[in-house]
């Protein structure tokens, strides 16, 4: 029979030897001063605090997490608002020049119709992506709507009345993305 190595090796007699521990347990317990049931009311105690710790570990790593997931949402959603800003202003010309053509008397009305129709279809469009026209002839000027390329001196105005718009400005939500080029009288 071949022998085991050392750390195969069962030991003989396991309850004898817990025994003999436990005993040993104790008396050194005894010795230092403490009873059992002192070490496990200070084990508890322990316990609890590293409990605690841990608690606070945790709720404060939700709470980072829970900021984070917020600023990247916002982050997202500005992002988003700045794109869609961004492709409506090179949209734009298309209904300056769509807006010209419809000024422009023609003699033939199916030409007309169309440029029409595709006017009525780019204003929808702006409508269901919250694009608003800004108002401007017979209202105040106001800086954080219109720009002022022209200025008249006329009593049949009022004060800081615009007489005339020259290119139509737009919002999107509570952002201008194109201020209404306008002329102001007195």
């Amino acid at each position: 029979m071949a022998k085991k190595p050392k750390d195969q090796q069962q030991p003989e007699n396991t309850v004898e030897n817990s025994v003999e521990q436990a005993a040993a347990e104790e008396n050194n317990a005894e010795q230092s001063g403490s009873s059992p049931e002192t070490s496990l009311s200070q084990d508890a105690a322990e316990f609890d605090d590293l409990l605690k710790a841990e608690k606070d570990k945790y709720l404060r790593l939700y709470a980072e997490y829970d900021n984070f997931r917020k600023r990247s949402q916002k982050e997202r959603d500005a992002l988003f608002s700045s794109v869609k800003s961004e492709v409506i202003l090179q949209i734009l010309p298309v209904y300056d020049n769509l807006e010209r053509a419809l000024a422009i008397t023609t003699t033939d009305e199916a030409f007309y119709k169309g440029i029409e129709m595709t006017m009525n279809q780019l204003k929808e469009i702006f409508e269901k992506l919250g694009v608003k026209p800004i108002d401007a002839v017979g209202k105040k000027f106001d800086a954080n709507f219109h720009n002022a390329v022209m200025h008249i001196e006329d009593d049949k105005y009022g004060e800081n009345e615009i007489v005339e718009e020259f290119q139509k400005g737009f919002t999107l939500g509570d952002k201008v993305i194109r201020f209404s080029m306008v002329k102001v009288a007195n």
